[in-house]
């Protein structure tokens, strides 16, 4: 048997694991349309919602809370920041998995009125919660 035989099943696993870890780098890390101020990255989210709030989780591993903000505007949940590449000159830099720069989150809500009860950024997790008024 041949190693790149198509009929080979360690070749056909191996390109279902290829084509699994893409479509799980496309969805966490979909890059948003660049603006003119330069490429930006998007966080994934847990959106969940009951009949009162929604909780939403952002993963924001290594940002500086003071430097996230987080604005409701026309049935929408923004969130804008940046997470810096803390690096010195001497340093080599062998792999980089997760996002740094400039990021950007829209959240499109239900037509309504929201009020932000809760905005905390701890331990790389943006923890929002959204009640929804009348």
């Amino acid at each position: 048997m041949k190693f790149r035989d198509p009929s080979n099943p360690m070749w056909i696993q191996a390109l279902k694991m290829l084509e699994q870890a893409d479509q799980l780098h496309k969805h966490f890390f979909q890059l948003v349309k660049p603006k003119p101020s330069g490429p930006v990255w998007e966080p994934p989210a847990d959106i969940l919602e009951t009949d009162r709030q929604f909780l939403i989780l952002i993963a924001l591993p290594g940002v500086d809370p003071s430097g996230v903000t987080v604005v409701i505007d026309e049935n929408a949940l923004h969130i804008v920041g940046e997470r810096p590449l803390m690096i010195s000159r001497d340093t080599v830099i062998r792999r980089l998995e997760i996002p740094y720069g400039r990021f950007e989150k829209r959240i499109s809500l239900p037509a309504g009125n929201y009020k932000m009860t809760e905005n905390v950024l701890m331990n790389g997790c943006l923890r929002l919660v959204l009640n929804k008024l009348g």
